[in-house]
């Protein structure tokens, strides 16, 4: 049973790697520098950046240890989400890509540059 499990995490962390790099190379189409940098062949982990705005970075990274988002604007930490939390905000970030919708709240007022304290630790 343990071998299979951790085959399927293996699997998933693949997957998520390659949907990060079809990402990032669609923000770079949208005009967004972005980038998706793996270690060596076998996908096993990835890190991909984006820059929303001016001094607005967001970073995701995935490996076999754990799955982190972490949002910042100005050098400091808005937002750090781990596990499914993570995927999930990854998940608003490509439907306001592919959709050019709004954000939903509270995350739209990130992205708008006007974090609640609630979200921003102030």
């Amino acid at each position: 049973m343990f071998i299979r499990l951790a085959e399927q995490h293996r699997q998933f962390v693949q997957d998520l790697v390659m949907n990060l790099q079809a990402l990032a190379i669609v923000l770079e189409r949208r005009g967004y520098p972005a980038s998706c940098y793996t270690c060596g062949n076998q996908m096993t982990s990835a890190s991909f950046m984006v820059s929303l705005g001016e001094n607005h970075l967001i970073r995701f990274l995935v490996s076999d240890y754990g799955i982190t988002w972490t949002e910042m604007r100005d050098d400091r930490e808005l937002m750090k989400l781990e596990g499914a939390e993570a995927i999930s905000q990854l998940q608003e970030l490509a439907n306001l890509i592919k959709y050019k919708t709004e954000p939903s709240k509270p995350y739209a007022a990130i992205w708008q540059g006007k974090a609640p304290a609630a979200v921003s630790g102030e």
